[in-house]
């Protein structure tokens, strides 16, 4: 049958996650974006694209949380972890600025205005409340 049908069908067949080198589920992905009709077509190369960018994503807040974990001496990542890693990194932050991180809670911050006065010293440096 020279170079007809499938002739050795002894291949294992690979995922496109692993051709392209990913842990999300590039068919997966796809499919979504053809169940949602996005698009009427989906090029092969969109989902690959969007699973990568996922990847990355995930991988930035693990990242930056498990550092936020381990700052508080914990093994665990847990939602304050999230919460602290993606308001204190700049971008994330921005990207995720209407997104509420339940059981996050919020950043540690203290207005200016309420902090204590530094005293300053007491030759004619401070000034008298008296008249």
């Amino acid at each position: 049958m020279s170079g007809r049908g499938k002739g050795k069908s002894g291949k294992k067949p690979t995922s496109r996650s692993s051709k392209a080198g990913l842990q999300f589920p590039v068919g997966r992905i796809a499919r979504y974006l053809k169940k949602g009709r996005y698009a009427t077509r989906v090029g092969a190369g969109a989902p690959v694209y969007l699973a990568a960018v996922l990847e990355y994503l995930c991988a930035e807040v693990l990242e930056l949380s498990g550092n936020a974990a381990r700052d508080n001496k914990k093994n665990r990542i847990v939602p304050r972890h999230i919460q602290l890693a993606i308001r204190n990194d700049e971008e994330l932050s921005k990207l995720l600025g209407g997104v509420t991180i339940a059981a996050g809670g919020v950043l540690p911050n203290i207005h200016s205005v309420l902090l204590p006065k530094a005293k300053k010293g007491a030759k004619g440096g401070s000034v008298s409340q008296e008249f």
